[in-house]
């Protein structure tokens, strides 16, 4: 797990590798304007490690919120122990599996570079690569690692089929034959932002598996997020966000479990990411349910501020959603959801946020309302299913986000 400090670590190099794509000429792009805009569409936030398979190339399905006149992506070693070394990174509208659509790769660099080395703990931001793409598109990211960098920063639960080449650096094959493995992990990609995009900047979800997406269809782009991004597309240009999904399948709120704590991501995870305007964060039923489980409301009322604080001082509002119901859920006990109901209670009054989404109420069922109401309940009593998540999306209040 990382700490603190080297999430502060790896803000100031995504920072720093922000200015270096937004003004690097390459040899496949001129030159472009000083000041450039930049919207994010698309993000995975590292969750931890997995095995690295030296030799590999890694094909990742990216889903993107908005689209625009060209793109970057951001690469991770922000968990990992030593340095990575990228051989290949290639971007390309997919066609369908691991096949590309024709005429769409391009070769990402890095000043100018088509080689690149990521310190452990760090991001790392391509220069401008050449490629428009259309809102709702699947991008193809590619990384070939020649050699053993240690553990590879990874996403767990992506809840889509990913590719892989065992061996060989086949980043830049339109065809994707090579492509004999499948993953349903994102490998070393944690976000894609696009040039020019006919939207007012990106709305970051943050949270746990609720926005991760699990309990709905893999392949189907139905996490809560998506279904919001597709709200927010109907909308006109100077309303529109880029959606950023920032969830970790068994995050906590105030300590590391699967991924660092929201208290510790909450910057790199968030704050950083390019055109946020506002932040939804929906965290705290792990640490509810979990082992050892919080068990002050005024803990949880406190990692909140500390949220918002950090956020106002960019510029970001935050808006608070309500911890979701999971009676009947293995962990369940009447001592925890009156904990639950306490902190609902504190946020409707509310509390800390700029606003709030009343994700509970949306979803609960009224006979029983410490259970999610069957229609919603993707078997577990805790995760929602495909008609679930839509009723989250659309219980936020689109104004809120303007």
């Amino acid at each position: 797990m990382v700490g603190a400090g080297r999430i502060v670590v790896a803000m100031l190099v995504v920072v720093l590798g922000a200015g270096v794509g937004q003004g690097t000429a390459t040899a496949e792009a001129p030159a472009r304007a000083a000041v450039d805009t930049w919207t994010g569409t698309w993000e995975a936030a590292p969750s931890g490690t997995a095995t690295a398979h030296p030799g590999a190339s890694f094909r990742n399905v990216v889903h993107l919120s908005v689209g625009g006149s060209a793109t970057r992506v951001r690469l991770t070693n922000r968990l990992g122990t030593a340095p990575l070394r990228l051989d290949a990174v290639t971007v390309a509208l997919r066609e369908t599996g691991a096949d590309a659509v024709p005429g769409s790769m391009r070769t990402a660099t890095f000043n100018g570079s088509g080689t690149a080395t990521i310190p452990a703990g760090e991001d790392l931001v391509t220069d401008v690569v050449p490629l428009a793409v259309p809102a709702g598109a699947d991008l193809l990211v590619t990384v070939h690692t020649p050699d053993d960098s240690g553990p590879a920063t990874y996403h767990r639960a992506a809840g889509q089929t990913n590719y892989r080449a065992p061996s060989g650096n086949w980043a830049a094959d339109t065809d994707g034959s090579a492509y004999t493995t499948t993953t349903t992990s994102w490998y070393y990609v944690t976000g894609v932002d696009v040039l020019d995009a006919p939207a007012a900047g990106s709305v970051v979800t943050f949270g746990d598996s609720l926005t991760d997406g699990n309990g709905s269809t893999r392949d189907a782009n139905h996490r809560w997020p998506d279904r919001l991004a597709e709200r927010l597309n109907a909308l006109p240009p100077y309303r529109r966000l880029g959606v950023l999904n920032a969830g970790i399948s068994g995050n906590r709120l105030l300590r590391e479990d699967v991924g660092p704590s929201a208290l510790a991501r909450f910057d790199a995870d968030a704050l950083s990411r390019s055109g946020v305007r506002v932040v939804i964060v929906l965290e705290g039923i792990n640490d509810i349910k979990g082992t050892p489980n919080a068990t002050d409301p005024d803990a949880f009322e406190d990692a909140y501020r500390t949220l918002v604080t950090r956020a106002h001082a960019h510029g970001i509002r935050v808006i608070g959603a309500t911890l979701t119901p999971y009676g009947g859920y293995s962990a369940y006990t009447a001592a925890r959801e009156a904990v639950r109901q306490q902190i609902n209670a504190s946020l409707r009054a509310g509390g800390p946020f700029d606003a709030v989404v009343d994700f509970d109420a949306a979803v609960r069922d009224p006979a029983q309302p410490q259970r999610i109401l069957p229609a919603y309940d993707s078997g577990d009593h805790l995760h929602f299913n495909d008609a679930g998540m839509r009723a989250l999306a659309d219980t936020v209040d689109l104004t809120a986000l303007d």
